[in-house]
């Protein structure tokens, strides 16, 4: 199959968004602006960790873009003189290194698809031209900004073995996805988290677990012991693992620092507490201080500053246990966090409404912290709308997590763009209540979707936390349940490469079971409680369900045909939910095209028939959930990976004719333009925006000196 460049070139233009933050962090005392700054600034010193985990390429790539700016001083004009390229080759240029620092890397952070430059390696030698340092980091890039033909798999991101790139598991050619699981099972039994850890298959075919932390030799004692070096075993046996200190030490070393100086502005004792962990975790690579920070996180009741920093996604790692750089600051919009108390409040009487008994629930409903936040600063290859975190199964499931909702993410919009696959009568109303409809689903897929669930489990050798005697009947088989989690086990160990995705399923079909509980839409200042889906309440339902089946159908983008390999866990989750309600029938979600030639489907829309959501569309999607939910509760991952296969399987109309049409009409994916912070000899905090232009998104990094 040829490549079509155009599915990979950057966006021209970006669709380049303003992080609007000031009259918040105006509002903050200046002890609360500092404490801001710092953990501002330790989350973007983990840039260039991100880099790293992105591509071989995306940090001197990164510091070529930054050097380009320098050498200028900003005038784009006078370079593209100097060069003696075409505006249009500058325009290019500028396009991609926009979308590259908004993504932290030259692959999608939400797709995992390579993206290039359309220019040149010529047009790129002339831009070089302007400094010794833009031509020696031109060198390092060789043709790596650009499309190989010869290795079309490294144009996603997956198992080495497979043809696709990871840098997880840097200079390693020969590493096998069979090799990585067997680590994996050692390191389980071992009980060493791996999320802030890479691993590397030497010349001679041992392998060493990479451990990022700013000490570069081990410490006298670890979070197993006082070994590095272990004889491995199964068909790994006469190699050995060896444990090693200092992954992204210069970078975390900075991460410290900084965290030493917002210890320095914290506002209470929980907050020294999580500082305390955090650099102890950085300092020395200790997943157990971090689960310690964790903790202390979250007993950090609503503060004016919220903040999450480390290794925690693992989206992108395609076996699906090592977490990518994460770190944000951001304050709270005390206005839009009452209504997600309202919702917190009513999570005891919600959660009986899910199509599972008590037996696959939490002993105890742990009501969280869940509030509004408008960001400051956030690094990682992308900003989500939504968080739900600690990831750790057995934090969650005793102690608890947060909940936080991105105001200004969700309300960052474009002015009247007109929405792909939605049909004209539709789109007054949907361009109205989409992002109500948004804030309604990303609150209860963040509290009661990611924040349900009780995971069976045998924690140590024959102790049990359900009655083993007498195990829980599934309403799946209706029969006693037969597989529950080993000591040592975890949800994501278990469930591996698909765990990411399937999870964020479960969160969105909950989201769509009691988005339909019109008391919740009330909560967010829709109705008054009761059922009328004609009524403005039913507006907001009715897109809620509307934007799922058309982000199900935009989903097709992110399916590559020819590895068959879907890139983004969300997306992924989506189009099965589209596929759920093309299946419930009786007409509840169509697809409709202009009629033209055979295979010809230009024009395509989606649509849900809004009489038929309560009736028709939630019991669809509550028989889905059911099936999602008790086979990642009882560790049933034969089960639920033959459901999720078949929900996700993209046959030859998707994926051809249906997906082809989705490419024609898809649109850039927003990147955002965020401020920088900057601390005067006097402790005074000053903040500094950015135009949301190409030129303000690049001026913002290479002003962030990171």
């Amino acid at each position: 199959m040829a490549i079509r460049r155009a599915d990979y070139e950057a966006d021209s233009p970006p669709s380049v968004l303003k992080l609007e933050i000031k009259p918040h962090f105006e509002a903050l005392s200046d002890k609360e602006k500092r404490y801001a700054h710092y953990i501002s600034r330790a989350s973007f010193f983990g840039t260039r960790i991100t880099l790293r985990e992105v591509s071989y390429e995306s940090e001197p790539l990164y510091d070529f873009i930054v050097e380009l700016y320098k050498s200028c001083e900003g005038d784009w004009a006078k370079l593209r003189t100097d060069s003696k390229i075409e505006e249009s080759v500058l325009r290019n240029f500028l396009n991609f290194a926009c979308q590259f620092l908004g993504n932290s890397g030259n692959y999608k952070g939400f797709g995992d698809s390579k993206f290039v430059p359309s220019i040149t390696a010529h047009d790129l030698d002339a831009l070089a031209n302007r400094s010794l340092k833009a031509t020696e980091l031109r060198k390092q890039l060789g043709d790596s900004l650009f499309i190989d033909e010869t290795k079309p798999e490294l144009l996603h991101l997956g198992y080495p073995d497979a043809g696709h790139l990871s840098t997880y598991y840097p200079d390693s050619p020969t590493i096998t996805k069979a090799e990585i699981e067997a680590v994996g099972e050692f390191l389980e039994k071992k009980k060493l988290l791996v999320e802030n850890s890479r691993l590397r298959k030497t010349t001679n075919g041992d392998f060493e677990t990479l451990i990022a932390s700013a000490i570069t030799s081990p410490p006298p004692q670890n979070d197993i012991g006082s070994s590095i070096e272990f004889p491995l075993e199964g068909s790994l046996e006469g190699k050995t693992l060896r444990l090693v200190f200092g992954d992204h030490s210069a970078e975390l070393t900075k991460v410290v620092e900084a965290l030493h100086s917002a210890k320095e502005n914290a506002a209470n004792d929980e907050q020294v507490h999580l500082l305390e962990s955090y650099i102890r975790h950085f300092d020395t690579g200790s997943m157990e201080a971090f689960k310690e920070s964790q903790r202390w996180w979250i007993r950090d009741k609503g503060p004016m500053v919220e903040s999450n920093i480390g290794f925690i996604e693992t989206y992108r790692d395609p076996h699906g246990v090592r977490g990518e750089w994460e770190g944000f600051a951001a304050m709270v919009n005390q206005e839009r966090t009452r209504a997600f108390g309202k919702l917190v409040e009513s999570a005891e009487s919600m959660i009986p409404k899910l199509p599972w008994g008590q037996e696959f629930e939490k002993d105890k409903f742990l009501s969280p912290d869940f509030t509004s936040l408008e960001v400051l600063s956030f690094q990682g290859s992308g900003i989500p709308a939504g968080i739900n975190i600690p990831n750790m199964d057995d934090i969650r499931q005793q102690e608890g997590f947060k909940n936080v909702s991105l105001g200004n993410v969700i309300s960052a919009s474009s002015p009247d763009e007109k929405i792909p696959f939605i049909i004209d009568s539709d789109q007054e109303l949907y361009s109205k209540y989409l992002q109500r409809s948004f804030e309604v689903q990303v609150g209860i897929h963040e509290l009661l979707g990611h924040g349900t669930g009780k995971l069976l489990q045998e924690t140590t050798p024959e102790t049990y936390n359900f009655d083993i005697r007498n195990p829980p009947i599934s309403p799946v088989t209706k029969e006693p349940i037969k597989t529950w989690y080993k000591p040592g086990q975890t949800w994501g160990s278990v469930f591996g490469s698909f765990a990411a995705s399937y999870e964020e399923c479960r969160a969105e079909c909950v989201a769509m079971v009691l988005g339909c509980d019109f008391e919740i839409l009330k909560i967010f200042g829709a109705g008054d409680g009761t059922e009328d889906i004609n009524g403005e309440a039913g507006d907001v339902l009715y897109i809620a369900y509307l934007s799922m089946a058309r982000a199900g159908l935009a989903a097709l983008q992110f399916w590559d045909p020819k590895s068959k390999k879907w890139g983004q866990a969300h997306m992924q989750a989506r189009y099965s939910i589209l596929k759920c309600f093309m299946d419930a029938g009786q007409g509840f979600a169509t697809l409709s095209h202009t009629p033209g030639q055979k295979g010809d489907v230009s024009g395509l829309t989606v649509s849900v028939d809004r009489s038929k959501i309560l009736d028709v569309g939630r019991p669809a999607v509550a028989s889905y959930l059911q099936k999602l939910h008790i086979y990642k509760s009882c560790a049933d991952y034969d089960a639920g990976k033959d459901l999720y296969d078949t929900m996700t399987h993209v046959d030859e109309w998707w994926g051809k004719e249906a997906r082809e049409e989705v490419l024609l009409q898809k649109k850039p994916r927003k990147v955002f333009v965020q401020a920088n912070t900057f601390v005067d000899e006097n402790g005074k905090v000053s903040l500094v925006e950015y135009e949301p232009t190409v030129e303000g998104m690049i001026k913002s990094w290479a002003e962030r000196n990171v």
